[in-house]
């Protein structure tokens, strides 16, 4: 006879409700853990670990003849380092004070990762747009790499080191002022709340239109030149950049190093096999979408799968761009599908509570943003190489848009960097304690110039680090591919 015993439901952890008083004091209280003037503090010491090492030590897991255009593009500028040196700063962040306040937080904040992108219902917004190192953490570890990241980027662009630490201030006040904002509203309010592009290019224009000043013009005017870029930033420009049609069938044109198709990736399989093995992949990922997206892919078939190289940190893990065709040629969907490693953060926090890093990546971006791909969904495969790996997948593009440092004004840097920093703490409140949060940083510039004084240090650190790794490479300890 059938066993029809019935598994129990496990019950989901109990959730303490505190009291918005309980919840201030918990503010209060971290100030003795670490005072917020403590936040300035960065001591490297002698054990500190060298980050040529540490850098190598990732490349271990890598697609090995991808490493050195990683290393290239790391040591265009400091800050170009800096995006590809998560791992190295979260080492060191792990030796600086902590309130002990925690919330999902990004792990690679800096001035790149932040950016323009549509909503489901086609409206332009501005939030975090990069989780590979996303993990329940210190959120002062986010705000402390945004700092850095606006600092170095100052200095790239050859502004002055008030010009610099204006900037940096800037990152500390607005985080500050919109995590006191969010603590006094309410919690579907918050979770609603977005950065809309249309609002704050209008207010720009506003103040323009006020004030009459040719920065506030200028600003107003290339914030307009980003916003109606990234709206031509989609999939049908990708397709008409990355594809061409062959006996009137779609192909991914090949551009090796940095876009190769699969089947010149992997000559010795296949070709059937393969096809069979990435259909698999596609039917597999559907699962973890909702349903009603589910049934929207399913309206696309695969055509063609092609590695390409991505970013600056990312560069080496394995990257892939999945072609599909809906009713004609013409009718088009770019995917992306990443490799999800464990994050720089993990070995400092802990590991998160999630099956696989995809997965991980997928749920910290749906927790930090105020609204996601469509398409953003996980799966683990298993590689042509023997190897199990964890990869999320995402439209290449749906409207992306960044802003472009380079070229840029003092005014106009601080001004983005805090929006940058209103972003951030829209994302941690949407997990953490706000109201804590807002009770720890307070009503003064104590936090402020604290994060200026530890962005400008580090900036410092940071430049001895793009030292060494320049000495690693013409000593012949890395190999380089630069200009790629």
């Amino acid at each position: 006879m059938a066993d029809t015993t019935e598994t129990p439901i496990r019950p989901a952890p109990a959730v303490d409700h505190l009291t918005v008083e309980k919840r201030a004091k918990l503010g209060k209280e971290a100030r003795a853990r670490a005072p917020r003037s403590s936040q300035g503090e960065f001591h490297p010491t002698a054990e500190r670990p060298d980050p040529v090492s540490l850098l190598e030590r990732q490349a271990t897991t890598r697609v090995p003849e991808l490493v050195p255009i990683r290393y290239g593009r790391m040591l265009v500028s400091p800050f170009t380092f800096f995006r590809g040196a998560a791992l190295v700063m979260a080492s060191d962040l792990a030796t600086t004070p902590r309130s002990g306040l925690t919330a999902q937080v990004c792990g690679d904040a800096h001035l790149s990762n932040f950016g323009l992108f549509a909503s489901p219902e086609r409206s332009l917004m501005f939030d975090v747009n990069d989780f590979d190192e996303t993990l329940l953490g210190p959120w002062e570890w986010d705000v402390k790499r945004l700092a850095a990241s606006v600092v170095i980027a100052a200095r790239d662009q050859e502004f002055t080191e008030k010009e610099a630490a204006a900037a940096a201030l800037q990152v500390g006040a607005a985080y500050r002022t919109e995590m006191r904002q969010l603590s006094s509203m309410s919690t579907l309010d918050v979770w609603y709340s977005r950065i809309d592009v249309a609002t704050l290019l209008a207010d720009l224009q506003a103040t323009a239109d006020v004030t009459g000043a040719k920065t506030d013009k200028r600003m107003a005017e290339r914030t307009a030149r980003i916003v109606s870029k990234a709206r031509t930033r989609d999939s049908l420009q990708a397709v008409d950049k990355l594809t061409r049609v062959v006996d009137g069938e779609r192909r991914i044109i090949s551009d090796p190093p940095l876009i190769v198709p699969v089947e010149e990736v992997f000559p010795q399989l296949v070709s059937d096999t393969l096809t069979d093995e990435l259909h698999l992949l596609l039917r597999r990922y559907r699962h973890s979408l909702q349903t009603d997206r589910r049934h929207l892919l399913e309206e696309f078939h695969l055509l063609q799968v092609a590695r390409k190289v991505v970013g600056v940190g990312s560069v080496g893990t394995r990257a892939w761009i999945l072609l599909l065709e809906g009713k004609d040629t013409d009718d088009v969907l770019f995917l992306q599908a990443k490799e999800a490693e464990a994050s720089v953060l993990e070995e400092f926090v802990g590991r998160s509570g999630y099956a696989t890093h995809g997965e991980r990546v997928v749920a910290g971006q749906h927790l930090m943003q105020a609204a996601s791909d469509i398409f953003l969904g996980y799966e683990q495969v298993l590689s042509p190489d023997g190897v199990t790996r964890d990869y999320y997948i995402r439209q290449l593009r749906d409207w992306k848009g960044s802003f472009e440092i380079e070229g840029s004004i003092p005014p106009g840097l601080t001004k983005y960097a805090g929006v940058c920093a209103q972003a951030l703490a829209r994302a941690h409140a949407r997990s953490g304690d706000r109201v804590a949060i807002s009770s720890y940083l307070g009503t003064g510039p104590t936090f402020d110039r604290a994060i200026a004084t530890f962005a400008t240090t580090y900036a410092d650190q940071n430049q001895r680090d793009y030292e060494a790794l320049q000495a690693a490479a013409a000593s012949g300890r890395i190999t380089v591919a630069p200009d790629l």
